[in-house]
């Protein structure tokens, strides 16, 4: 296991690797991933079959996918140092935990609100053309 903090001068290529490599160990590692990436796929599919969505509405479609898989990152790096620090269950640390778990939350209902708003007004739209 390489420790970073001790490569000071990494290389722009070593660090993209290493964050490929968490990228990989984070969607090998957690189940939520096979929701949220076949979830993203359906979503992206649909916007561009309705034909509808100009650059803002795509720009702010994939920030919100983008924001809820990099929660989830972040909520999968919270539980892989909470197990570097114990296997036992302390209670800070189940509160942490559920703290993280819980922004994954909010981001992705935050995101299924805008996606909602996108598409509800996409469909408006691709009702009207095809009237």
């Amino acid at each position: 296991m390489k420790h970073h903090n001790k490569q000071i001068n990494r290389s722009w290529r070593q660090k993209w690797c290493d964050a490929f490599r968490g990228l990989f160990r984070a969607v090998r590692g957690q189940s939520s991933f096979y929701v949220h990436f076949p979830a993203a796929f359906v979503v992206v599919v649909s916007a561009w079959l309705l034909g509808t969505f100009d650059t803002v509405r795509w720009a702010l479609l994939i920030l919100c996918i983008a924001t809820v898989i990099g929660g989830e990152m972040f909520n999968t790096s919270i539980e892989i140092l909470a197990k570097a620090i114990t296997e036992s269950q302390h209670p800070l640390i189940g509160q942490a935990l559920d703290v993280a778990g819980g922004s994954v939350l909010i981001l992705a209902f935050g995101a299924a609100v805008v996606g909602t708003i996108l598409f509800l007004e996409s469909l408006t739209i691709f009702f009207r053309i095809a009237s």
